[in-house]
């Protein structure tokens, strides 16, 4: 908490680590190329203007927002208002203290982001599991839900292993990320015995979220959001999504205000190669133009930053290999759907699945997106969205659409033989894989340079913060690194506690450990 008492959130227990003190402005001799415009790139460029950096923002895209991104498409047979594309549904969890924060440079308020009442889960034998009526603070959270839950009965929670369960309450970052090196998510609720119900929920909640397999997903990452979301934070299980699409309800607004901060923001545009010269650095753009600045923040794609760090003459050979040994989640996809039909009234905005096949979850964007709902009230249709994460080689892309539309008319049936009006397929692999790999050998923000620095999902970060969270967090981390560079304030972070809320069970787990 802050000397003041104020809190970014609901829960007392927030943590504040503050940034290195120093002045409050650059003498803005040193300007900074930020190589990535989602929203690593967007928090490290917010740091920086708003200390008076010159700052150039280069993306890829047309668009900011990274993989958070959202464009439009045109489908002149589905009619209706114009219509937008992403790459897929994301949660604003409350307890995105440094995304949020962001955010609200451009939207104070926040009232851009609505909230969902409720993320049901269904599983395919008939179980759903609901979090509206779960108490926030843990660990009533936790017990509610699991008194609650379909997928927890009394035999199940009698085989669980006491020892290993108590691990998920005996935390303390950053040790627990090393402490399950080599283990993966899938191993760790092997030991633990966990319910075959509840280990789907688990799996399908955390390491789908990650686009990882459960084999290949890190156990360490697994503790970690079960601290974030059940066990180690008051702020609650549900979260808040944009009211509209995420060009027009995020990005377009944050790009105004780093305009207005005297960024130079470049779309459509590629950073190829860093290399040093002198005192500055000499970044080379895709079109071929040069540009000298004092620092670079690489807040790409993971295998863009690979590419980018193993291919400059700033780093030494063990270096590059650990950036390089770096590997991609496997591929996911997303179908967005314009139907002819509207989903029944009472169906949720987002439904998560698991036993369905390569369905994940479905969600509704007219419930929550203007764009999608102007489309709905004129055409008096539904605009449907299937994820279908972590698709297994060898996969083939007509089988995998046939059956996530059987799924679809299976758990809603009112939508079945629905006409698509138009639709939207898009396949990506540019996730990060949270391997099993040993924690301390991730890249993080640092490095052996320090006119350059990392920031995105997939760079190691102490805090216990994943996905947009640990983007953000980065971001702001990188910028910090530069500002301390020159003897400027950084910007202060907040996460989610970082040690257990219930020392007692670290204790009672190792008594019952010595005793066993």
């Amino acid at each position: 908490m802050s000397a003041a008492g104020w809190v970014p959130g609901r829960d007392p227990r927030a943590v504040r680590h503050p940034a290195a003190a120093g002045s409050r402005r650059s003498d803005g001799r040193r300007p900074v190329l930020v190589a990535g415009g989602g929203i690593a790139g967007l928090a490290a460029a917010t740091g920086l203007a708003e200390r008076g950096v010159p700052v150039t923002l280069v993306e890829a895209q047309p668009q900011l927002g990274g993989r958070v991104r959202a464009w439009p498409v045109e489908h002149p047979d589905a009619g209706g208002p114009p219509t937008t594309m992403s790459r897929g549904f994301h949660a604003f969890f409350r307890q995105y203290y440094n995304l949020r924060s962001l955010l609200r440079r451009s939207d104070p308020g926040l009232d851009r982001l609505v909230p969902l009442e409720d993320y049901p889960l269904v599983l395919a034998d008939g179980h759903r599991d609901s979090f509206a009526s779960i108490p926030r603070t843990p660990p009533l959270s936790i017990a509610t839900f699991v008194a609650q839950s379909p997928s927890f009965t009394a035999a199940d929670l009698a085989r669980v292993d006491i020892p290993a369960a108590l691990e998920l309450l005996d935390v303390d970052f950053p040790s627990t990320f090393s402490r399950y090196d080599g283990e993966s998510a899938a191993d760790f609720l092997d030991r633990l015995r966990f319910p075959a119900d509840a280990r789907h929920l688990a799996l399908e909640v955390f390491a789908r979220s990650f686009f990882a397999h459960p084999t290949e997903f890190a156990a360490g990452e697994l503790v970690a959001m079960f601290h974030s979301y059940f066990t180690g934070s008051a702020e609650g299980l549900l979260f808040d999504v944009p009211r509209d699409d995420y060009d027009t309800s995020l990005w377009a607004p944050l790009g105004r205000h780093l305009h207005g901060l005297g960024v130079e923001v470049l779309t459509s545009t590629t950073v190829e190669h860093v290399a040093g010269s002198g005192d500055d650095l000499e970044v080379t753009l895709g079109s071929g133009e040069q540009r000298r600045v004092g620092g670079v923040v690489v807040a790409t794609d993971p295998g863009t930053t690979r590419r980018l760090v193993t291919g400059s003459p700033l780093f030494d050979e063990d270096y590059a290999d650990r950036v390089g040994a770096g590997r991609n989640a496997p591929p996911f996809a997303v179908w967005r759907l314009w139907l002819d039909r509207r989903a029944d009234v009472e169906r949720s905005p987002f439904l998560g699945t698991s036993g369905f096949g390569p369905l994940d979850n479905v969600s509704l964007l007219e419930r929550f997106e203007d764009g999608a709902r102007r489309w709905s009230d004129e055409r008096g249709g539904s605009v449907v969205e299937l994820h279908a994460y972590a698709l297994q080689d060898p996969w083939d892309e007509s089988a995998v659409r046939a059956e996530l539309r059987h799924h679809l008319d299976a758990l809603y049936p009112e939508l079945a033989g629905a006409a698509v009006l138009a639709q939207e397929w898009l396949v990506s692999q540019d996730c990060p894989l949270a391997s099993t790999a040993p924690w301390q050998l991730r890249p993080e923000v640092a490095t052996p340079d320090p006119r350059v620095v990392l920031a995105g999902d997939g760079v190691r970060c102490d805090y216990p913060v994943a996905l947009m969270e640990r983007a953000a967090t980065t971001g702001w981390l990188a910028a910090n690194a530069l500002l301390a560079r020159e003897g400027v304030a950084g910007h202060d972070l907040w996460t989610v506690p970082m040690r257990s809320r219930h020392p007692v069970a670290g204790r009672v787990r190792r008594l019952l450990t010595r005793t066993a």
